[in-house]
């Protein structure tokens, strides 16, 4: 199967690793750092979403006006706007990327960050708000008459839109998450599954737990995998560990004088997350590549696992992913830019060769017993 990456599509040049230059939203930088992933073999890019950041989808819909093949992959609370409104929206940013758009959506994972736009809701009522969300804005893409709808948590009348979306049926649903709730509702409605990077063994667990809950919802198809890793390359394995010290280290420096975004108090509330922790204080060091010191310095914070190495190793790293059946894989270095055009230019490549080449073995031995039963 097909290989796909996706990169960030940040609104300024801040990291974990470096304050910002300029402002939340810096036009310049926001397409200049799109077009480096359109340039260097990325297929698509997320637009993130915060609660105090700037507000992704006209970001996402002014660099789809002015790039011509990268994909966007959308974040969206459900608390922030109702579903029908939403799904206009995104059938708007759909008509102007030519069908280029999916979306992600983020269920929450953190009172303190929700209830910073209102959102009162506990963990399972905002699951059960996603589903049902969801369900709502796929009915309005692909449905010509008007309907009502009666549920837990929205509630309306004679409603159809005058916008759809390019492609058809739809766009692609992403969810992602690794409780119990996030494997049932994702498991249910999601095109797409995103995982964080974990240790081999632990994703394939996690594979397999998304997989049954869309066989429980009923699903003939399962959601395609999507991890995520924060890659840290350099021409050798000395000079790439050099750097992930430094990278660690200028992690925590910022976090000492607060200017890396932690959970509010004590441990994480997100499933997710305290994986990420608990990886971290088992070890240091997983499989071929896998290096946790980034996740631990940040709380265990989102996307941040490392992989460490050379491109080749970095790119076996990833392979191994793709032999646990995940085929979209996310990385995001802490350069954003430089480090967006290094793993397009050295490690995408490579990735992307050896998967050809694993599909055309697995094509040939197919065909060959074809050819042994019909024979």
């Amino acid at each position: 199967m097909p290989v796909e990456f996706l990169g960030i599509a940040a609104t300024n040049d801040g990291s974990e690793t470096t304050p910002r230059s300029g402002a939340a939203f810096d036009k310049e930088y926001t397409l200049r750092l799109a077009r480096a992933h359109e340039d260097h073999g990325w297929d698509r890019v997320l637009f993130a979403y915060g609660s105090g950041s700037p507000d992704p989808a006209p970001a996402a819909a002014y660099v789809a006006s002015r790039l011509d093949r990268l994909q966007i992959l959308l974040a969206h609370r459900p608390n922030v706007s109702y579903p029908t409104f939403a799904a206009k929206t995104f059938a708007t940013l759909d008509q102007i990327s030519e069908g280029r758009l999916t979306v992600h959506f983020i269920t929450g994972g953190n009172d303190h960050e929700q209830g910073r736009e209102g959102d009162t809701l506990t963990k399972d009522e905002r699951y059960a708000r996603t589903r049902e969300y969801i369900r709502i804005v796929k009915k309005i893409w692909t449905t010509h008459e008007p309907f009502d709808h009666e549920g837990e948590h929205y509630r309306f009348h004679d409603f159809v839109s005058d916008v759809f979306p390019v492609q058809r049926p739809r766009p692609g649903v992403s969810f992602g998450g690794s409780s119990p709730a996030a494997y049932a509702a994702g498991g249910a409605e999601a095109d797409i599954y995103c995982l964080w990077g974990e240790p081999l063994a632990r994703t394939a667990e996690q594979i397999e737990a998304v997989k049954a809950a869309a066989r429980a919802a009923g699903r003939s198809d399962v959601p395609r995998i999507q991890v995520a890793f924060r890659p840290i390359i350099a021409p050798t394995e000395e000079l790439a560990w050099e750097k992930a010290h430094r990278t660690v280290g200028a992690i925590r420096e910022r976090s000492a004088a607060g200017l890396v975004r932690h959970h509010r108090t004590g441990a994480p509330e997100n499933t997710g997350s305290q994986r990420l922790i608990a990886i971290a204080e088992a070890g240091e060091r997983y499989d071929r590549a896998l290096w946790t010191p980034t996740a631990a310095a940040t709380g265990g914070a989102g996307n941040s696992n490392a992989l460490v190495g050379t491109p080749e190793t970095v790119a076996q790293a990833l392979l191994d992913y793709y032999d646990l059946g995940v085929d979209i894989l996310s990385a995001r270095g802490y350069d954003l830019l430089d480090d967006a055009i290094d793993f397009g230019r050295y490690v995408i490549p490579l990735v992307r060769e050896e998967v050809a080449k694993r599909d055309a073995e697995r094509a040939a031995r197919g065909a060959g017993v074809l050819a042994a039963v019909r024979g």
